[in-house]
């Protein structure tokens, strides 16, 4: 009997997945494959429907991980005569290798080079530099549905790989994604586990099935930059690059951890927001700081003509029921102060025109059977 993912969490899944392949011995080397993206008996046919995708066919370049389960993809990409890019392990020493047969190199040479070793001994390493385009992309996963949700194993590492893709201009949001896994890998995945940060895929390639998922959920559109934490830019000297690339560009690179501390009695969670960013839906602490004298920062004085008043909000509400609300208008904020204890939110956009595009747009907007009250913060204060 196939697992069901019924776990609360991605960990739940993650975990039903690896005891069930390992308890009915369809795991194959590296074994155990708790903690691994899993090897299982039958990968090398699940890879031969690869060539046979029509992404395929008119790919000609496709980055593969590194992964075992993925072996014998990378070789049909060499087989091929296609430019084979494989992430570097752990990104510790730059994003890409570009494996490089030696001329004339035989089957049994391009096995060879698809294998780890392989990858280590035929490759150079590519630049941000490189202008590099991927047409396709393959990923490895512990869990996937057929809707296209994604579990990894739990380090991020394929999800950084692909922000870090869209922040060099590699891919694009038409670029197809496909995954190699055992049939037991094929489970239903709840919708409300998928982050914004989580890649998605296209196409499921199985030993018995070729699932095209249909997925329209948007894909990563870059870096999330909150989530990254100090210690893991020391250990990904590439994200250093990019962060100052992103940062002359203008935008927000913020850390996990950066310039923040705990909130104080009396004072509100000032939360992130903006596409491609999911941050976490733990509600602050209520506050007076709204009151504060005029010429404070947003947030922290009094409104701004960018600030954006929400009231009325359920009682039961969370951030992230605002969160998709806006995200699903088009009314997305720079910033989002959230209030739940008080029933209300204060948005932070870039310039009164912005606040007030959005006052008009989220008029009649409702959470449940509640109808939010919305109005310039400036204006709600007078009243």
């Amino acid at each position: 009997m196939e697992p069901r993912a019924v776990g609360v969490s991605k960990q739940d899944i993650r975990e039903q997945i690896w005891g069930y392949m390992e308890s009915q011995n369809l795991a194959d080397f590296p074994r155990p494959v708790h903690h691994r993206i899993p090897n299982f008996k039958g990968a090398s046919h699940a890879a031969e429907q690869l060539p046979r995708l029509q992404a395929f066919k008119t790919a000609r370049t496709i980055k593969v991980n590194p992964d075992a389960p993925q072996k014998s993809a990378r070789f049909f990409v060499l087989e091929s005569k296609k430019t084979l890019l494989v992430p570097t392990p752990r990104l510790r020493t730059g994003l890409f290798n570009k494996i490089t047969p030696p001329p004339g190199a035989t089957k049994d040479i391009l096995r060879k080079c698809a294998t780890s070793q392989g990858v280590r001994n035929y490759s150079v390493p590519i630049g941000l530099d490189s202008r590099v385009l991927v047409d396709l992309v393959v990923v490895g996963s512990v869990a996937v549905s057929e809707k296209g949700w994604r579990i990894g194993k739990g380090e991020g590492y394929a999800d950084l790989e692909y922000a870090m893709m869209v922040s060099m201009g590699a891919v694009s949001k038409e670029t197809p994604v496909v995954t190699i896994v055992h049939d037991c890998q094929v489970v239903d995945i709840p919708e409300e586990l998928v982050e914004e940060h989580d890649i998605t895929v296209d196409y499921i390639l199985t030993p018995t099935r070729v699932i095209a998922t249909g997925c329209k959920r948007p894909k990563p559109m870059g870096i999330t930059w909150f989530k990254i934490s100090l210690e893991m830019m020391e250990k990904i000297p590439i994200l250093r690059s990019l962060r100052a690339r992103e940062q002359q560009a203008g935008k927000d690179v913020t850390l996990q951890g950066e310039h923040q501390h705990l909130p104080e009695p009396g004072r509100q969670q000032t939360v992130p927001l903006s596409v491609g960013r999911r941050p976490p839906d733990t509600p602050g602490p209520e506050s007076n700081s709204m009151e504060a004298a005029p010429g404070s920062p947003p947030g922290e004085g009094a409104p701004l003509a960018a600030d954006v008043y929400v009231g009325n909000l359920p009682r039961d509400a969370r951030v992230s029921d605002l969160k998709r609300a806006l995200r699903e208008l088009g009314s997305v904020p720079l910033r989002l102060t959230w209030q739940g204890p008080r029933r209300r939110a204060f948005l932070h956009y870039p310039d009164s025109a912005a606040a007030q595009q959005a006052v008009s747009c989220l008029q009649g907007l409702r959470l449940g059977t509640d109808t939010l009250r919305v109005a310039l913060a400036r204006q709600q204060r007078d009243k």
